[in-house]
């Protein structure tokens, strides 16, 4: 009966989300006008295709997820026309061999009791979501959000620090490369060693590689070192960010899930834990429906998933590597 029901219910998505040609014409055009979208010629056949693959991924799974097979849904964003490698690299697999861990390892008191919910938000700890755009830089985004909330924790200001001081002046670090990818401990060494970083104001974001353009002067915060927390260990991860505050992660985002998420909580058995691929910044955590969750803050602007954030699966085996290559600035 769940089989036929579903059946019938695909073919009514099939026949709404993929209609006739002068239809779905018209859901291109709005999707473009939507998201300020223009191509040359070559390329407008390649990306009207991958979105339109999207469109049917995403009724076949939203149609899934009424059918309580999955605790999430997906939907069309301004990344729908593009592939998962070229959103976050296909760079994962040789990431820990590029970019060996740097730093010592905190270790957590297990005994201490944490609030079973979290959000940072709450205490002012975290900044407005930011934007990447097409610049492979989210390794500043993660690092900067761990820094401006260890710098709130310890004066009592929030401020917005510059991802792009990181992505021009910190080259010289564990080969980071701008918008060609980086990583988190390399940034919070050159922090460490330039003596600070700029504010987001003073020296503001334009996703693409540039001269480097510190200036002491407009410094926004300090790092005197980091941590790593223990590799894989959900319950590590969760004291730390119940006990230190938002903690930079790198997890394997590289999939159409994952890209076109909207709402609910995410959950990707083909996630792995040992590819790397997208560094974020965990804010906090809790259970929905019984189902435990990571709150997750990314780079990718507000209109993504749930204004900019993600719950992601919480104690499902390391899902997605989330606890794999966690670290946190000390300030």
């Amino acid at each position: 009966m769940k089989f036929a029901v579903f059946f019938v219910l695909f073919h009514i998505a099939a026949s709404h989300f993929l209609p006739i040609d002068e239809e779905l014409d018209k859901e291109w055009i709005h999707f473009k006008t939507i998201f300020g979208k223009s191509y040359r010629n070559e390329e407008e056949e390649l990306r009207r295709t991958i979105w339109q693959h999207t469109l049917r991924d995403i009724a076949m799974h939203n149609i899934e997820a009424d059918l309580g097979m999955h605790s999430y849904r997906m939907g069309i964003n301004q990344y729908s026309d593009m592939m998962p490698q070229e959103l976050v690299g296909n760079a994962g697999e040789f990431f820990n061999e590029r970019y060996p861990r740097l730093g010592p390892f905190w270790i957590p008191f297990y005994d201490d009791p944490v609030p079973e919910k979290l959000d940072w938000r709450d205490a002012g700890l975290v900044t407005p979501v930011k934007n990447q755009e097409p610049c492979g830089a989210c390794w500043a985004f993660s690092a900067t959000g761990s820094l401006e909330g260890q710098h709130k924790k310890k004066t009592g200001q929030l401020v917005s620090l510059s991802e792009q001081n990181l992505v021009d002046c910190s080259t010289a670090y564990l080969e980071n490369e701008g918008c060609n990818g980086g990583d988190v401990n390399a940034a919070f060494e050159y922090v460490i060693k330039n003596g600070g970083i700029d504010t987001e104001s003073s020296y503001p974001y334009t996703a693409t590689n540039s001269t480097c353009r510190y200036n002491k002067k407009n410094i926004g915060a300090t790092c005197s070192g980091f941590k790593n927390v223990p590799d894989g260990d959900e319950d590590a991860l969760k004291k730390a960010v119940a006990t230190i505050g938002p903690i930079s992660v790198i997890i394997d985002a590289c999939h159409n899930t994952f890209i076109n998420y909207r709402s609910g909580i995410f959950d990707e058995p083909k996630c792995r834990t040992d590819i790397p691929s997208h560094a974020v910044l965990v804010i906090g955590y809790g259970t929905e429906d019984g189902k435990d969750y990571w709150l997750v803050k990314n780079s990718w602007g507000e209109s993504w998933g749930l204004s900019g954030y993600i719950k992601m699966a919480r104690n499902k085996n390391n899902q997605c590597g989330i606890a794999s290559r966690a670290s946190f600035p000390l300030v």
